[in-house]
């Protein structure tokens, strides 16, 4: 008879637990630890023989503890039998390293791939990757969700209808595109110029953002670097001062919450993919995934008892 099971890592346990509630089943256990010298050590409170495992967890800052800490998560899952083993990554990180700009570089993207399908890993889910061509590093099954959806719908009841959805440079206009859809509202778009290899400027916009409050949306904000950027061009532009930030992804790094606190700032909005912790932040708002990813489990699980019935 089919049967699943659910394990959360320590990278969003807030997440895992409420998958697990809005799924009506009990959190799988089990125990993580690290060695005095630093590694990984993980075990498996229960069996898994015969089970399909989904194991939930961001590869989120610490970036390398979190993935080596999956793969360890997986290999417990493979040697103890477990039918099938689905790594469900909110936040994938190493997404942005899907390229070489230089003859001797890496394509990490590709290398976490062939690491997460090497540990027995049979399929991969995950939330708006920063590049949609790292699915094609796999050769298994990966699912794309997208937190669109569910941050428009966040965002609906706050906008006015002469808001600007705003994508801060050309990789996000299909993101920016579909925000608009889901909202009614039209598109602008800004158009960056690298300056160094840190530095990056704002050379023109493209659509009407004169005296009208603007959603700046991305699909992750590391350094606020980008967004920050936007927000100047926005009010040089005439904007007013009345911008909204929308992102699936809030990394968070050092020093990003003082560039996304100007006043003209009104809300920034997250998702849960990644754990917050930025205490007295007002403006910060956390959108969970959970039914998302709740009902992208639950299709999988009544897919795979169909499948095992015939």
């Amino acid at each position: 008879m089919y049967s699943f099971k659910i394990f959360s890592g320590t990278s969003v346990p807030g997440l895992g637990s409420s998958v697990a509630r809005t799924l009506g089943v009990h959190l799988s256990s089990c125990t993580i630890e690290k060695f005095p010298d630093g590694e990984t050590w993980v075990r498996l409170n229960e069996p898994v023989r015969g089970c399909d495992v989904f194991i939930i967890q961001s590869t989120s800052p610490p970036v390398n503890e979190r993935l080596m800490e999956l793969l360890a998560f997986a290999d417990a899952c493979r040697r103890a039998a477990a039918a099938r083993i689905i790594a469900v990554i909110p936040y994938f990180g190493y997404a942005r390293q899907d390229k070489r700009s230089g003859r001797r570089e890496p394509i990490t993207a590709s290398m976490v791939a062939d690491l997460l399908q090497a540990v027995g890993i049979n399929q991969v889910i995950t939330f708006d990757l920063h590049t949609p061509q790292v699915e094609g590093f796999f050769r298994i099954p990966v699912d794309r969700l997208t937190a669109v959806p569910i941050l428009a719908g966040a965002l609906g009841s706050r906008l006015q209808k002469v808001a600007v959805i705003v994508s801060p440079d050309a990789g996000r206009v299909k993101m920016a595109t579909a925000y608009a859809r889901e909202l009614d509202l039209p598109v602008a778009v800004l158009h960056k110029q690298r300056e160094s290899g840190s530095e990056t400027k704002v050379t023109h916009l493209v659509g009407d953002v004169r005296d009208r409050p603007c959603v700046i949306i991305d699909d992750m904000i590391s350094t606020g670097g980008t967004i920050a950027e936007s927000i100047e061009a926005l009010l040089e532009a005439g904007a007013r001062p009345d911008i909204t930030i929308a992102a699936t992804h809030g990394v968070f790094v050092e020093g990003c919450r003082e560039k996304l606190s100007p006043e003209a700032v009104r809300e920034v909005l997250v998702t849960d993919t990644i754990q917050v912790t930025q205490p007295r932040w007002q403006q910060l708002k956390v959108v969970s995934v959970a039914p998302v990813l709740a009902s992208a489990i639950r299709r999988f699980t009544t897919d795979a008892l169909i499948y095992d019935l015939h």
